[in-house]
């Protein structure tokens, strides 16, 4: 490719920016033209992001590059995209990819002439679905990291018309969900050796996940029963979830992978899942076993890729007409 994608990112000191950056130091299509941090302005990326020690020497500037970008994504917060675009001329930025939850509503998804569709490409049957959706309205706002590992669980259920009944999660996260600032529960003496709950039937993804899960039923879907826990490791969504079926387990299984044929992160396991199955990938991995009148459902996921950074850059591959996986064949840490 010779003209390669120009990106730039905005706030990108923290966890998810780091990431992306790292993506996009690596995609053989992207070049980058500016890095942004309030916080970090002068600074090398490296300074920050120690990882990436030796890959870049671009430092941190307080504003976005006076030239075209083709694509612009903010990690810079939940509440704070809107005010940007408000406060920025954007008008050299042909498309914004969005990973705060500023635009992830129907009833929120707008900011002047810019209209945003929610980014989970596997929200549709096939992505050459999403892919046109995505390109007609330019923007995307990109899923919560929860709101994804539960989604993931369920789409092909609530696709089906199989999604009837009350569903009941439990779904544990690393310290990394909680961002970069400091906080009282993501203090090492609080997470080191300790498992919380907080939040329990009140998360804030609670409302994205009925959305997207209304949509694909074709209705209001049932009541979701959701308890988000902390665990006391630095990445990775594990997601259990429960809710009655008919089907048995094969016919759920078979379900499940027609659904995701098309879509190249997401892998049905015949056997149990770990989260090192898939920390450090864009993958999702789901497991499915029929207990009863129940089915229960596995999905783990990394909270920084699939669950942010890894999704975004898919959106930017599926936008410009790319491979969706290109720049994203990562090698997992289970070992």
């Amino acid at each position: 490719m010779n003209n390669k994608i120009r990106t730039a990112v905005a706030g990108g000191a923290g966890y998810t920016g780091g990431e992306l950056i790292r993506l996009l130091l690596h995609h053989p299509n992207v070049k980058i033209t500016g890095i942004t941090s309030r916080s970090r302005a002068g600074e090398a990326v490296t300074r920050v992001h120690r990882d990436l020690a030796g890959e870049t020497g671009i430092v941190f500037d307080k504003t976005l590059p006076r030239q075209e970008i083709d694509v612009l994504f903010l990690c810079l917060g939940h509440g704070r995209s809107r005010q940007f675009i408000q406060d920025n001329d954007l008008e050299q930025v042909r498309h914004i990819i969005d990973l705060s939850s500023d635009f992830r509503f129907n009833d929120t998804n707008r900011e002047g002439q810019r209209q945003f569709v929610y980014g989970l490409p596997e929200a549709f049957p096939h992505p050459d679905e999403y892919a046109a959706k995505a390109k007609t309205l330019g923007n995307v706002a990109n899923p919560g990291c929860f709101a994804s590992a539960i989604e993931l669980a369920l789409i092909p259920l609530a696709r089906a018309k199989w999604l009837q009944e009350d569903i009941h999660v439990h779904a544990i996260t690393g310290a990394t969900g909680a961002g970069a600032r400091l906080s009282e529960t993501s203090h090492f003496p609080y997470r080191n050796n300790n498992v919380s709950v907080y939040k329990a039937f009140r998360h804030q993804h609670t409302g994205e996940i009925r959305e997207t899960l209304s949509a694909a039923l074709g209705t209001e879907m049932p009541p979701l029963h959701f308890v988000p826990l902390r665990g006391d490791f630095s990445r990775g969504i594990l997601a259990s979830i429960y809710t009655p079926c008919r089907a048995d387990q094969a016919e759920a299984t078979a379900l499940y992978r027609r659904y995701y044929d098309a879509h190249p992160f997401i892998y049905i396991s015949e056997n149990e899942i770990s989260m090192k199955d898939v920390v450090n990938t864009n993958k999702c991995l789901i497991h499915i076993e029929k207990h009863g009148t129940m089915l229960h459902i596995t999905s783990v996921l990394d909270n920084l890729l699939k669950g942010a950074s890894g999704t975004a850059l898919q959106n930017m591959n599926l936008l410009t007409g790319l491979p969706q996986n290109a720049g994203l064949q990562l090698k997992s840490i289970v070992y």
